[in-house]
């Protein structure tokens, strides 16, 4: 079965960290730009974290930049999201997403609303409240 799965999501007090995983299955990940994203309920979804199929180059919005750092190992054909200095602005759904044709990272994060990927996860729930 091809898929990815996310895992790692959870509740975190502001100022502290959690590590997303999306691990791949059915299909290897080092050929595939990857994207992290996350959505709150009435809101479009945002790209937060993406990293390259070619040189592993990443990209972060402002809004992250800093605090979020993307990474994959191919030996586990996964690709993780290490967050720190959690905020509640950043409580959201998170998903990955992976892409085989997309050659920017830029393209990987801002172009998911208009472009029909190859695989998004199923979304893991991180909350960050005291």
């Amino acid at each position: 079965q091809l898929q990815l799965v996310e895992s790692g999501g959870g509740l975190v007090q502001p100022g502290g960290s959690l590590r997303l995983s999306c691990a791949a299955s059915g299909f290897t990940l080092d050929h595939y730009a990857i994207g992290w994203f996350r959505q709150v309920p009435g809101k479009e979804r945002e790209g937060v974290s993406c990293i390259s199929r070619s040189d592993d180059s990443t990209y972060y919005p402002e809004s992250v930049k800093g605090r979020f750092t993307i990474s994959r190992d191919n030996t586990k054909n996964t690709v993780y999201l290490q967050m720190n200095s959690l905020k509640p602005e950043d409580t959201a759904v998170y998903y990955c997403a992976a892409d085989s044709i997309i050659t920017t990272v830029q393209a990987m994060c801002l172009g998911h609303r208009v472009l029909a990927y190859d695989y998004w996860g199923q979304g893991t729930q991180v909350t960050v409240s005291s």
